[in-house]
């Protein structure tokens, strides 16, 4: 995202030079502009749903020590099946890290711009996976839905499971009209190359 930001703000340096001050102060308010809310301001945010066997509860410092226990017991599947990254997780996140990361959900959240949940056992002693719902990057969707289980959760047949049941909330409980879901309703190959135009 910061690439992006860096790369846009170039452009507008060099539209400066050719087109004046004025172009290259509106476009940069553009650059800038603060995220809008995904949700309208009257929508109540789900805090606490509960599925079968699950409960969703969003993502932040509490939840910290259960959610880095899930995901670094899961690295290598989650590196081919959720990120398709090497960037996260990797063995060498620390502690500091998975607070960060939590503050940043948890802000988020608060703000309105994404939603992140933990998929937690129903005694809410272990997460079996996560729920993410973020604004999209690709025109003519509302959202992107993404999800993840551990591995263990995976090869119990949880994933499908969960995916059925997101699907039937999303569209029950929240307010948009079509729902983007990355590597399960849409091929991976297919939306990174939406992402890209």
């Amino acid at each position: 995202m910061g690439l992006r930001v860096t790369s846009a703000k170039l452009g507008l340096a060099v539209l400066a030079l050719q087109a004046g001050p004025a172009f290259a102060q509106a476009a940069e308010a553009v650059v800038t502009a603060p995220v809008p809310p995904l949700v309208p301001a009257d929508f109540a945010v789900p805090t606490l749903v509960e599925g079968p066997g699950f409960k969703l509860v969003p993502l932040g410092p509490d939840l910290v020590k259960i959610d880095f226990d899930a995901y670094m017991a899961s690295i290598a599947h989650l590196q081919q099946t959720f990120t398709r990254s090497t960037d996260w997780p990797h063995a060498g996140l620390t502690d500091a890290d998975a607070i960060k990361d939590m503050e940043g959900e948890q802000a988020r959240f608060r703000a309105r711009k994404s939603f992140a949940y933990g998929v937690l056992t129903s005694d809410g002693t272990r997460e079996r996976g996560s729920v993410y719902v973020s604004p999209s990057p690709v025109a003519g969707y509302d959202a992107v839905v993404r999800l993840w289980v551990t591995k263990a959760e995976h090869d119990a047949g949880f994933d499908a499971a969960l995916y059925a049941w997101v699907q039937a909330w999303v569209a029950k409980e929240w307010p948009f009209a079509r729902v983007a879901y990355p590597g399960r309703a849409i091929a991976w190959g297919e939306w990174d190359a939406l992402v890209k135009h």
